[in-house]
């Protein structure tokens, strides 16, 4: 595996084109305030007056409806939503998309699973930061970067350079850039979402604080236990592993993890995890997504309704206003990005 940095990447083939980046959520904010900050020609596209033109705006940025910002690009990045971006692209992209462009993408989803099939003359490139955009954005301002994972679906070796310098310009380089292809980069990511990162987690985090409080012990006590202090456990194996994670807490509880932990996730987990991971190779998944997405995200809705009610989730606010130095440095300010 070879790995790229700044020094590799040629930022020229950026600073002679105009980069359109649809979106300013999470990765398109992040990506657009980059792109700017390392001297490239931006305009952010986005739907006339929505929720986040004025938050463009106020950040220094050039906006324009989406079509239009597609028709003057030389480079289109599609940060939309997956959910949204076929329809988009259908309507406003495609059409306005110059002979000869590059169409880029922060994630493989559609086109891995053939929602969006560009034409044959257009460069296809991801750049995906290994990382919620809101830390893509605060890393590069600290003057680091998240690592990057970069991947062509057409267009050969002028779109892999094209790739290459685009990760470097929104902070990749500072870290590190990873060839990967799209195939590989949707089906882990989507995977290690719903079975590690996002999903089992989440669910993880919860079962452990409805079990103590279940059996009787304070709500805020069960919050610093099973939520809080995760943290610091997280930290301690992102900067050495799981081994230097065990070498820094107590006896008791590296005894506790390697005796207790196997029997959470068992052979039933395992199993559990490898449909999950065969529901995402086989493309189910996705065809069930984006029938959410089509129905208006029903389950989702839902979901986000109810964690608002749980009592992890207000026990949680109510401690962590007691914190006020996490209100100091947030990687999410809602009215911003």
């Amino acid at each position: 595996m070879k790995v790229y940095y700044d020094k590799d990447a040629n930022l020229r083939l950026l600073k002679k084109q105009t980069i359109a980046v649809i979106g300013y959520g999470s990765q398109g904010h992040a990506h657009a305030n980059n792109l700017h900050e390392s001297g490239m020609k931006v305009v952010v596209g986005l739907r006339k007056d929505g929720a986040s033109w004025q938050k463009a705006k106020k950040a220094g940025l050039r906006v324009a409806e989406i079509a239009a910002a597609a028709k003057e690009a030389d480079l289109v990045m599609l940060l939309l939503p997956d959910e949204l971006q076929a329809e988009v692209y259908e309507r406003d992209v495609a059409p306005n998309l110059r002979k000869g462009a590059a169409l880029g993408f922060a994630h493989g989803f559609n086109i891995h699973y053939s929602q969006i099939e560009p034409r044959a003359d257009v460069k296809v490139i991801m750049a995906a930061p290994k990382g919620p955009g809101h830390l893509v954005r605060s890393t590069y301002v600290d003057g680091s970067g998240i690592p990057c994972l970069i991947a062509v679906h057409q267009g050969g070796k002028a779109a892999r350079d094209l790739a290459l310098a685009y990760a470097a310009a929104i902070g990749g380089g500072r870290a590190g850039i990873i060839a990967t292809s799209f195939k590989e980069e949707t089906e882990t990511d989507l995977f290690g979402e719903q079975a590690v990162l996002c999903g089992g987690l989440v669910e993880l985090v919860r079962a452990g604080f409805d079990t103590l409080v279940e059996a009787g012990y304070a709500p805020e006590m069960a919050y610093f236990e099973c939520l809080h202090e995760l943290k610091l456990i997280i930290d301690l194996m992102y900067e050495g592993g799981v081994a230097d994670m065990f070498y820094s807490i107590s006896n008791t509880a590296e005894y506790g993890a390697i005796s207790r932990g196997p029997r959470i996730i068992d052979e039933r987990a395992r199993a559990e995890m490898r449909r999950i991971l065969a529901e995402v190779r086989s493309g189910s998944f996705a065809k069930e997504f984006i029938a959410e997405g089509r129905t208006n995200t029903p389950a989702l809705k839902r979901a986000r309704a109810a964690l608002r009610e749980e009592p992890i989730e207000v026990t949680g606010a109510k401690l962590r206003a007691m914190m006020k130095w996490l209100g100091k440095k947030k990687l999410v300010d809602r009215a911003k990005n």
